[in-house]
């Protein structure tokens, strides 16, 4: 989610140039006498110039003749004239000493700039105590090189905001626009405030009751940026741990605040801390952080109170002798594994612990028929600049390794910036020997990896293993996603039902009942009690289902709890916001996805 860079030591035009002048004149020997070099016109301008003439447009003549390459005998025989002169040395004369030798310095420059490379220039001008800048993050995928965008006309960019901001009726939409890889959803928002979901991201955005005034709509927009281009650029130091979200329209502010919530990856969450970039999508970015440090974020989420709407992110800094963390989530992806193929790839992504960088790897994926191979398994990630190390350990009989190294390097900044970087391996059937028979051995293919940290082998290592067979079934693709939607209940309310399941009854009519009607057998309930706090989990959970507040006020109907049934009614019935009967009906805070 790299920038090329020009060979050294590359041979300007400009060198060419005068390699062939400089033989030119070796070809024609020693130089002539001045009355044989000089043509009509410039000795017109050397004899006027030893009567002792002045002015100030004839000495610029003689400047611009004698910086357009005449030398030899004639400058010889000018610096013979200039010292039999030199009793009457005059203003003009000092001018043409003075002068002749800055016309030639410009001249060579104004040449430099023409034909020597950029970067070249840049190297003289650079001064030594000058901080190296940060280079920008590649956009993904990995080795891709910046591209360069034409600027955006009126009707582009007019065209371009007008699709973020229609209604999706609830659906998540995945398309590329001027050049960015976004992933939106937009709604129209009235004085019952609203919520927006991406799904399988986990991000969303709560527009609250009386946010907007009564009597008027507001179309919102939510989206994520998947073009790393936008992202902060970030030290050595600093680690990007979230996605790049940008609530719509830019500027837009509420009567009440709303709030943002989108996922982290932060092993310490006091370490992590928001950015805001106060531009649209197609300005030049500008982060600044976003309060304190940990002033936002919770153990796995960063929840921001918006005043207005712009861009947000997360980026871990540790302070200094504090060693930053974050999780990664290793994700195996390969192609079906059929009889007769001779070859499988295997790749390796290197994923911060998010949904939406895991959602990204499937849709990188898609292209290629590379579908994911088993659940994603967690990593502890450092910032100690180790890069990681990825080595094969195993393969099963029938298969050989076409790559000639078993071990490949991601770039520690690859994984430490977000990048998604990715590795790949490529394996092949064994031929069979005129003796042997090989095709009992090669209908599957099972692979064990190592994967660690440079330097760390010891301290921080995870075996990967894949196993695949002709027989399994990938007519019928997985799900698109691994969890399922998931609606976020509004804050005050899941507060209030918390409260409500939290107690122990005694004919169970609690928590434990919600849980069974969610299908969770005996052995789940038991480990949900030893939560923290079991009603919370199994809200949670609800959640995760992508239920709806008509579903769960059906639940507690069924089960008779009539307090919760209530609270929920008192919700969907506008008592925050108002509204009647009939709308009441048409009422729905989140819209299944």
């Amino acid at each position: 989610m790299g920038a090329g860079y020009e060979k050294e030591n590359q041979d300007s035009p400009a060198d060419g140039k005068l390699h062939s002048i400089e033989a030119k004149r070796q070809d024609q020997g020693p130089p002539k006498a001045p009355s044989q070099v000089l043509p009509h016109q410039t000795r017109n301008c050397y004899s006027w110039m030893s009567r002792g003439a002045s002015g100030s447009t004839h000495t610029v003549r003689f400047l611009a003749l004698a910086g357009t390459g005449v030398h030899g005998g004639w400058q010889h025989q000018m610096t013979r004239w200039m010292c039999s002169h030199e009793c009457s040395f005059q203003p003009a004369q000092f001018l043409l000493l003075v002068g002749v030798p800055v016309a030639s310095a410009l001249l060579l420059v104004q040449c430099l700039r023409w034909h020597c490379p950029r970067w070249l220039l840049g190297a003289f001008w650079k001064l030594d105590n000058q901080e190296e800048p940060v280079s920008h993050p590649t956009p993904l995928p990995e080795n891709e090189s910046p591209r360069q965008c034409p600027p955006a006309t009126l009707p582009e960019m007019a065209a371009f905001y007008q699709e973020l901001h229609t209604p999706t009726q609830g659906q998540t939409v995945v398309r590329q626009l001027m050049h960015k890889l976004l992933v939106f959803s937009a709604r129209e928002v009235d004085h019952r405030g609203g919520c927006l979901m991406l799904r399988d991201m986990g991000i969303s955005l709560l527009i609250p009751p009386g946010a907007v005034a009564v009597g008027r709509q507001e179309r919102v927009s939510l989206i994520l940026v998947w073009d790393l281009l936008d992202a902060p650029l970030l030290s050595r130091a600093q680690g990007l741990v979230s996605p790049v979200v940008a609530c719509g329209p830019h500027g837009a502010s509420f009567l009440q605040p709303c709030t943002l919530t989108f996922k982290h990856c932060a092993q310490q969450p006091r370490h992590a801390r928001t950015y805001s970039s106060n531009t649209t999508l197609l300005d030049a970015k500008v982060w600044r952080p976003l309060g304190q440090p940990g002033a936002h974020t919770s153990r796995d989420e960063c929840r921001i109170r918006l005043s207005h709407f712009s861009l947000y992110t997360c980026v871990l800094e540790a302070p200094a002798g504090r060693e930053a963390r974050k999780w990664l989530q290793l994700a195996v992806f390969c192609s079906p594994l059929v009889p007769g193929q001779s070859h499988l790839q295997l790749r390796i992504y290197f994923l911060n612990n998010t949904p939406c960088a895991l959602q990204w790897a499937m849709a990188n994926e898609q292209p290629h028929g590379g579908r994911l191979r088993g659940p994603c398994q967690l990593f502890d990630f450092t910032g100690a600049r180790g890069d990681q190390c990825l080595k094969l350990k195993y393969i099963s009989e029938g298969w050989e390794n076409v790559d000639e190294s078993s071990c490949q390097l991601v770039p520690h900044l690859h994984i430490w910036h977000g990048k998604c970087p990715f590795r790949s391996f490529c394996f092949r059937r064994k031929a069979a020997n005129e003796n042997e028979d090989c095709s009992a051995l090669t209908n599957e293919i099972i692979v064990t990896m190592h994967t660690f940290q440079d330097g760390m082998e010891t301290k921080y290592m995870e075996i990967l293993r894949f196993q695949a067979s002709e027989e399994e079934s990938w007519a019928v693709p997985p799900p698109a996603s691994q969890p399922p939607p998931c609606n976020r209940l509004p804050p005050e309310l899941f507060e209030q039902l918390q409260m409500l399941l939290e107690p122990n009854s005694i004919t169970g009519n609690d928590w434990r009942r919600l849980a069974s009607h969610l299908g969770l057998c005996g052995m789940k309930i038991r480990f949900l009690s030893c939560q923290r706090s079991p009603a919370a989990a199994i809200l949670e959970l609800f959640e995760e289902q992508n239920g709806s507040l008509q579903e769960l006020h059906y639940l507690m109907t069924v089960m008779e709890r009539l307090d919760c049934a209530s609270a929920i009614q008192n919700y969907l019935s506008g008592t925050h916001g108002g509204g009647g009967a009939q709308e009441n009906q048409r009422l729905e805070l989140d819209e299944k996805l």
